[in-house]
């Protein structure tokens, strides 16, 4: 996929704690303010506000440098007068007169300081709305480890204040950086998290933004068919809204989707819109992602002047933007014609431009740096939990004891008494230990037995990096329509008769259960203790379950029922390893890998396992384990050294080689349908 253009979350963040829209000012008005800011008799704080209302409604949108100026003026004031609170309004507004300016190096630095004296000032609300746009000048600048430090520092705030409308904003923000890093599925989960948010409080206005940015991912998931009808939705609001920026970037993500379908007459007549509202707004990174869009349609019709030229002008917005992203596919994309056309001195620059910004984005320190931002969050909640268990429990503790010192003085008075506290007393402890069983049990269900152990002995389980992990994924085909032919007690009676069965097929086969996730289902070999058997454990697991599926279709083709069919991928490679939540544990993984191995369930074909390049390789090197003592390279399948052409199979299976296939998000791969021998 070329690109998928979220929003930012429209939250009041350009003139934090100020009343007012952006939407300009007559003459009369800003006299009017500008007559208030002079009057040295009126309070300091009422000619400020007056200062910064100029700026914002007057020039910030039209003039930033002027708006720059008077904040600055407003500045020095609120210094000169002790008011401090007042000293970050006006570099906010600075801030965001750098970001217009197409210069977020700068507008990073006066957001932080904003964000620094609006929490000396005690506004915690504030403070966060700083934060947020903290978070949101190191994303624009590709930083994304410090941008998700941002971010969740932002959501601690917002969370503890209860603000739901700013917990939404800022869990799609947090979203769009995990999108940036290639975990589509968790970006999915934040953006339905705060649309589910807006919906409860009827924020009608925050909506839109929150439906495109899950389009988008389900668009690179490759549900398109959802993925049209939200980007669909999410317009029709826009336009009731009156809200253009907004409208103009589903309008465009909604061409690219008709582009990815050969749709090429509606996407070129979307982009054309989509271009023509971003410039009659000033939006130049919308009217960049239109201009790549129809010049890849021209360069489908090989025309290519007309590509060459709106490639060009792409990356020149790009460029002015500062917007990491877009540069880094306008470049590719100009690489790719100069390639064509025999440019070698441009393709060779461009080709340079594009891997500066793709370093810039993708690096393993910035997917690592954004996880472990994650963890923190998390296991910060979770101590926040178990330290105020710990109070009750202590409060219990001391009640406890002021009750044994009375049950001690009763004594004295009759040994009948007695005798019947400490029947009450062992009755009690004897709950007390079946309840603590059950609790062991329970955690034992949903967590791993070394991470539970690990979790009741130090009140935490540590995220780990697992070097080599087999990731299945599975899918039924049809189960939409399926869902349209049986009662929903039915469906999930269903599925809970294929999930318990893979649940124990999982559970033969020495393998770990991740979750399901609708009609998936995720599991993995070689965690949460590694060992070298994961990739064979797994392919057999997944044959048991493909095997377990075919056979509950015949059964139901024979009595005339709808049935299920499957799709099945696996994919080895690293992860990270942990649980998240404070209140429902769920142990997780994260990851390319995880990515991947969704791609081969995607890439796959009905009632087949499909695996990677990676598992073939790896499976053809545990012989050993799986079938004895036979030497591994007697059976491998890059060398012809024992047998006059390659091997294609083990003893244990038969692979046969798909050559190489096209995965949404990932290109050509090699890939393997994997049957036993």
């Amino acid at each position: 996929m070329r690109r998928s253009y979220r929003p930012f979350c429209l939250v009041p963040l350009v003139l934090v704690g100020l009343n007012g829209a952006c939407q300009g000012l007559d003459a009369r008005r800003a006299d009017s303010l500008l007559a208030v800011w002079r009057h040295s008799g009126r309070p300091d704080t009422a000619r400020l506000e007056a200062l910064y209302a100029l700026a914002h409604r007057g020039y910030l949108f039209t003039a930033p440098d002027s708006a720059a100026l008077l904040a600055e003026q407003g500045i020095a004031f609120a210094r000169a007068s002790g008011l401090l609170k007042h000293m970050a309004h006006g570099m906010n507004l600075v801030a965001v007169s750098h970001g217009i300016r197409g210069d977020p190096a700068t507008a990073l630095g006066k957001f932080m300081q904003t964000a620094e004296w609006f929490e000396a000032s005690q506004e915690k609300r504030l403070h966060a709305l700083a934060l947020g746009n903290v978070g949101r000048a190191h994303n624009d600048l590709g930083q994304k480890t410090q941008a998700m430090e941002a971010l969740m520092r932002s959501l601690r705030i917002v969370e503890e204040l209860g603000d739901s409308a700013l917990v939404a904003s800022t869990l799609s923000s947090i979203g769009n950086i995990y999108s940036d890093i290639g975990d589509e599925r968790r970006a999915l989960d934040h953006y339905e998290q705060a649309l589910a948010i807006a919906t409860a409080i009827e924020d009608a206005e925050n909506m839109p933004t929150y439906l495109i940015s899950m389009a988008s991912s389900l668009f690179i998931l490759g549900d398109t068919l959802r993925a049209s009808v939200i980007y669909e939705r999410s317009i029709i609001l826009c336009d009731s809204l009156g809200n253009g920026p907004l409208l103009a970037t589903a309008i465009s993500s909604l061409a690219e989707l008709q582009e990815s379908r050969s749709e090429l007459a509606a996407a070129e007549a979307s982009y054309q819109r989509s271009f023509a509202l971003a410039e009659e707004l000033g939006m130049d990174d919308i009217m960049a992602t239109s201009l790549m869009g129809l010049g890849s349609i021209a360069r489908a019709k090989d025309d290519m002047p007309r590509a060459l030229a709106c490639f060009e002008r792409a990356l020149a917005l790009a460029q002015g933007t500062g917007n990491v992203r877009n540069i880094q596919i306008a470049s590719e994309l100009l690489y790719k014609v100069s390639k064509a056309q025999g440019r070698a001195e441009d393709a060779l620059r461009m080709h340079e431009i594009h891997l500066a910004m793709k370093d810039s984005t993708t690096s393993e320190e910035n997917r690592r740096g954004v996880m472990g931002q994650r963890f923190q969050y998390e296991y910060e909640k979770k101590e926040a939990l178990l330290q105020a268990e710990q109070e009750k429990k202590d409060a219990l503790a001391a009640e406890e004891l002021r009750r044994r010192n009375v049950q001690r003085n009763a004594f004295i008075g009759g040994f009948g008494l007695m005798v019947l506290l400490a029947v009450t007393f062992l009755f009690q402890r004897n709950r007390i230990s079946k309840a603590r069983k059950r609790s062991d049990e329970l955690l034992l269900n949903i967590l791993p037995g070394k991470v539970a152990e690990e979790l009741k002995a130090k009140g935490e389980a540590e995220a780990v990096l697992l070097d080599q992990v087999t990731v299945l994924f599975t899918d039924f085909k049809g189960f939409t329509a399926m869902s349209e032919k049986v009662t929903p007690t039915q469906l999930v009676q269903d599925l809970n008769e294929c999930f318990s069965e893979f649940d124990r097929i999982t559970e033969k086969h020495g393998i770990e259960k991740i979750k399901t996730i609708g009609d998936a289902y995720m599991a993995a070999g070689g965690l949460p203790t590694p060992n070298t058997t994961h990739a064979t454990d797994v392919i057999k697991a997944a044959l048991e379950m493909r095997d377990f599926i075919a056979e509950g279709k015949a059964r139901r083709i024979a009595v005339g029922l709808p049935y299920f069919e499957i799709r099945i991928g696996i994919h080895t490679g690293p992860v990270v390893a942990g649980i998240v939540g404070v209140k429902k544990f769920q142990y997780d993984i994260w990851g390319d890998t995880v990515n991947t191995a969704s791609r081969m369930e995607s890439s796959g074909e009905v009632g087949q396992v499909n695996i990677s390049e990676a598992t073939y390789r790896l499976v053809n090197g545990e012989e050993r384990i799986v079938n004895g003592n036979a030497p591994a390279t007697t059976y491998s399948p890059f060398t012809n050294s024992h047998t006059p052409t390659p091997v294609h199979h083990s003893p244990a299976f038969v692979f046969t080689p798909r050559g190489k296939v096209q995965a949404k998000g990932k290109g050509e791969m090699e890939m393997y349908f994997v049957a036993y021998a």
